[in-house]
């Protein structure tokens, strides 16, 4: 157990200490480019940490994906963070595991797995609140903006919610939904350190360089 709790504390203290700009993945977002092609891209314009984030896949491409992912982010030096599969996550020695309101509970996937960051979604104030007492590592406030990345949804918390939310807990935590470079003063200013983003580079003609100027634009702030 005490390995398994100095590799918490190493992957935690990295989250804490490096990350700024927190790039997750979307194939079907991605101008037909598929995601070990955005991965390479964000590596090596400097990530930090990396979200596999794939709604569509089997779990086999699944798997597969998340292998090469793990290899690429380990020889970058950069953490590697799975949407929503708890499973794999474990299998392909991921440094943790992202967790919607609808998947499993932080605190069981804590208590069965307490090397792993696991980060949780927060659309409420009273859900940032108890994330560190459900296990969370961090927590993420959004959607801020309007986004592409989820359908149906039409309710958006603006950059107000993030001195509000970031209030009720003492947890590290990540801002996302439908931000843009022209976003960073303002949600910096309101308190944001780390922000999740899955257009602003998917979408981007050379993934790379957009990484770049993102991480650059951060350290101006």
């Amino acid at each position: 157990m005490q390995g398994k709790t100095d590799l918490y504390q190493q992957r935690l203290r990295k989250f804490i200490e490096e990350v700024s700009l927190y790039p997750v993945s979307c194939e079907r977002l991605a101008r037909g480019r598929d995601d070990l092609v955005w991965l390479d891209g964000v590596l090596a314009g400097g990530a930090k940490i990396v979200q596999l984030r794939d709604k569509d896949s089997d779990s086999l491409r699944l798997f597969e994906k998340a292998r090469i992912f793990r290899q690429k982010t380990l020889a970058a030096g950069a953490l590697f963070i799975v949407n929503d599969r708890v499973d794999l996550a474990l299998v392909t020695g991921a440094d943790g595991v992202h967790l919607g309101n609808s998947d499993l509970p932080a605190a069981e996937v804590r208590a069965f797995a307490p090397e792993l960051i696991i980060g949780v979604s927060c659309n409420t104030e009273e859900q940032a609140a108890t994330a560190e007492r459900r296990g969370a590592s961090y927590f993420n406030i959004g959607p801020i903006y309007t986004t592409q990345t989820k359908d149906g949804l039409s309710t958006f918390l603006g950059p107000a919610a993030i001195p509000r939310f970031s209030a009720r807990s003492a947890l590290p935590f990540t801002v996302m939904g439908g931000i843009k470079k022209e976003h960073l003063p303002e949600l910096t200013a309101m308190g944001a350190r780390r922000l999740a983003v899955v257009t602003a580079l998917t979408c981007a003609d050379n993934i790379e360089e957009e990484t770049r100027a993102w991480l650059a634009a951060l350290k101006l702030l």
